[in-house]
């Protein structure tokens, strides 16, 4: 198949829907948003959810490769990191202009096989016109991991059982992470991310090879861009810069916690981060 990179110029809106279905999600009792409110750091990624037409999925869920990204044959896809600069707020219920792009396909080779990078840049635009949001995501594709012969039909009790809110202090600066199922699902519709690894235990561990059902990069990067909010930091954020280490898997226990002044980290067994986030103050604010 020929395939040549091309960008992809929209119009969409900042959606009030998906940002109070994000605050029903978090329930952590910050402040609510509404129309006219500015978008806290990265929820554009909810507030400007694209829904693919069904007849376009592929087997994993996702949009079929080779239009917008590029017609890779390795079968897991992670949202493996980027970064953001915040130039302007983006108002609840204003129009954007977004402008998405495919800036690189590189092959490599790592401890676990083959694997490919590929980086798309994203513009928003206000309705003034002026440049708002300017980010890079970083996906990685890598080879299926290896499937056990007898794959349960369903998670262990732990994995299953309601988790409540997500968020609760559990000391200075500490708070506990708590992922279920239910969760992870009304992220996925949320975000309108189809992607079956998330929701689809028979698809995570019998064709992946997962040990359980995987939780959102993007989940885990917005709980600790959440901290800053739950902290009561009404700061300006100049650039986050994100990167998803390894998979946290839906119901082990995890915390969000700083690893410096201006780095947060989701953290769950071993010393090893699963996520990190740095984050940039504007002009003024200092560090976070």
């Amino acid at each position: 198949m020929s395939w040549e990179p091309h960008t992809l110029t929209t119009r969409e809106t900042v959606e009030p829907g998906p940002v109070a279905a994000l605050s029903a999600l978090f329930d952590d009792g910050t402040p609510a948003i509404g129309p006219g409110d500015p978008l806290p750091p990265l929820w554009h990624w909810l507030a400007l959810a694209r829904w693919p037409v069904s007849s376009v999925l592929g087997a994993d869920g996702h949009p079929a490769r080779g239009s917008f990204l590029p017609p890779v044959e390795l079968p897991r896809r992670m949202f493996a990191g980027g970064e953001v600069a915040f130039h302007a707020p983006l108002a609840v219920g204003s129009t954007v202009r977004r402008e998405a792009r495919v800036e690189s396909v590189t092959e490599k080779s790592g401890r676990s096989g083959r694997l490919v990078v590929v980086v798309v840049t994203i513009r928003l635009y206000d309705e003034r016109d002026r440049l708002a949001v300017e980010e890079r995501q970083d996906l990685i594709y890598r080879e299926a991991g290896a499937v056990p012969e007898e794959a349960a039909p369903a998670g262990p009790a732990a994995a299953l059982a309601p988790a409540g809110a997500p968020f609760a202090p559990v000391g200075e600066g500490v708070w506990r992470f708590a992922t279920d199922p239910t969760l992870l699902m009304r992220f996925s519709a949320a975000t309108s991310n189809p992607h079956r690894i998330h929701y689809d235990w028979p698809y995570a561990t019998r064709v992946e090879g997962y040990p359980g059902l995987v939780v959102h990069g993007p989940l885990m990067t917005l709980a600790l861009a959440e901290v800053l909010r739950l902290e009561g930091q009404d700061v300006p954020v100049a650039r986050m810069r994100h990167r998803n280490r390894r998979p946290l898997f839906c119901g082990r226990p995890a915390l969000l916690r700083r690893i410096d002044a201006a780095t947060l980290g989701v953290f769950g067994e071993g010393d090893e981060p699963h996520s990190t986030l740095e984050i940039e103050l504007g002009e003024g604010a200092g560090r976070a």
